[in-house]
């Protein structure tokens, strides 16, 4: 049995859980409790000694350590429904908004968030090592952000889905990025019109709810 070690609360293994539930594989769900540090502890740094969330560890008992293996994994070990795209444009251009979404998106969250959370002085970045915050990059961050929903709004006039014809794993990055925003209190306003239809589109995928 395929086993995800989650954390309900994080925006990371929310992709996970999304890609599992879009793919229907079944699977056990271990949770880490990030509030307590526990992925810092030395049982989980035992799972995954890159201390993150989420994990996935397979039938053959390997452990992916992030959501670049986990979604390599799964899509060819579960084909269908393809969500990488199936030609070769298609694929190029399913890798290429991923990576926007995951860069100029989440990135740009987690500096808005990391570098100004009193709670997590100390540990502006992910991982082992602590790192101290610097304000200024939680300024940047919150500046990426107004990009971000006016890239994805453009992107999207026209459009039912961000990379390519069909709901694609870009998709899902996508609406984990724009729902993770509202820690830091930036959200789809009435200016991103296309944004929000997606948004709403996306709602009533099932998976979404996870």
């Amino acid at each position: 049995m395929i086993t995800l070690y989650d954390c309900a609360t994080a925006p990371s293994p929310r992709r996970a859980r999304i890609l599992l539930a879009e793919k229907g594989v079944a699977h056990e769900t271990v949770q880490v409790d990030l509030r307590s540090a526990e992925q810092l502890g030395s049982a989980f740094r035992q799972i995954n000694p890159q201390c993150t969330v989420p994990a996935l560890r397979t039938e053959d008992g390997a452990v992916l350590a992030d959501n670049a293996a986990i979604t390599a994994y799964l899509e060819a070990r579960y084909p269908e429904p393809p969500l990488l795209g199936t030609t070769p444009i298609e694929k190029a251009q399913v890798a290429s908004w991923n990576w926007r979404m995951e860069f100029e998106g989440l990135l740009a969250v987690a500096e808005a968030l990391r570098n100004s959370a009193p709670a997590m002085a100390n540990r502006a970045l992910p991982g082992q090592m602590d790192y101290s915050q610097i304000p200024e990059l939680a300024q940047r961050g919150l500046a990426r952000l107004q990009h971000f929903f006016a890239l994805l709004d453009e992107r999207l006039a026209g459009r039912d889905f961000i990379a390519a014809d069909r709901f694609s794993v870009a998709d899902i990055t996508a609406v984990v990025a724009v729902d993770f925003a509202r820690v830091v209190k930036i959200k789809p306003g009435e200016q991103h019109l296309h944004l929000q239809r997606w948004r709403a589109a996306m709602a009533l995928r099932p998976s979404m709810m996870l």
